[in-house]
């Protein structure tokens, strides 16, 4: 658990926790990584307008977060018109990112930007 002003991150995530539901305890809940922490207060405790936002910001579904990203990028492999995709940031921040690409006939590629 990690805390900034009023609110409670995931030390795992860094995901905003939420506060469990129909618990009198004080007591946090994280869905990314499924854990359970136990605070000394509740986070209602600590008006924040971020907190009060997030539910617009922040409704995933579990159909959601296994969703891959996809785009007009043609397998070198199989010769399919669309992968999937994912960026990382593994170089200096003044140089671009690193793409890599999967195929769904298992072939995978790397690009710098």
């Amino acid at each position: 658990m990690s805390a900034i002003g009023s609110l409670i991150f995931c030390t795992d995530c860094g995901n905003l926790l939420r506060e469990s539901t129909g618990s009198p305890d004080a007591i946090l809940e994280c869905d990314i990584p499924p854990q359970t922490i136990i605070s000394e207060s509740k986070p209602n405790a600590f008006p924040s307008a971020l907190r009060a936002k997030r539910s617009a910001l922040q409704t995933l579904t579990a159909a959601d977060r296994t969703m891959e990203a996809v785009t007009q990028h043609t397998c070198a492999e199989c010769g399919r018109k669309e992968m999937f995709f994912t960026t990382a940031q593994l170089r200096s921040a003044d140089e671009g990112t690193t793409v890599f690409y999967r195929c769904v006939c298992g072939y995978k590629e790397t690009v710098n930007n």
